[in-house]
């Protein structure tokens, strides 16, 4: 992993900002979902939440069914 040398302070209730430079290279907008990972040597992970389909992984053309996501290719399958 590499240090980008930036630092942020946490505020009164939990949140950091990310610079404007990480959100346009990772093409993060308002209302993207992050993914928080830990390791087991105090690193903290973010990723970008990329909903998939629960059987074949496919991330376009989604529907929820009983609160799992699943593609209509998988949905046309399954009939």
């Amino acid at each position: 992993m590499k240090s980008l040398g930036i630092i942020r302070r946490i505020d009164e209730l939990g949140r950091i900002v990310l610079p404007r430079e990480l959100r346009r290279f990772y093409n993060l907008n308002a209302g993207d979902s992050l993914e928080i990972y830990t390791d087991k040597d105090n690193t903290i992970v973010l990723k970008k939440h990329n909903p998939n389909c629960i059987f074949c992984g496919r991330d376009y053309n989604l529907k929820e069914f009983r609160g799992s996501l699943v593609c209509t290719k998988c949905i046309e399958e399954m009939k």
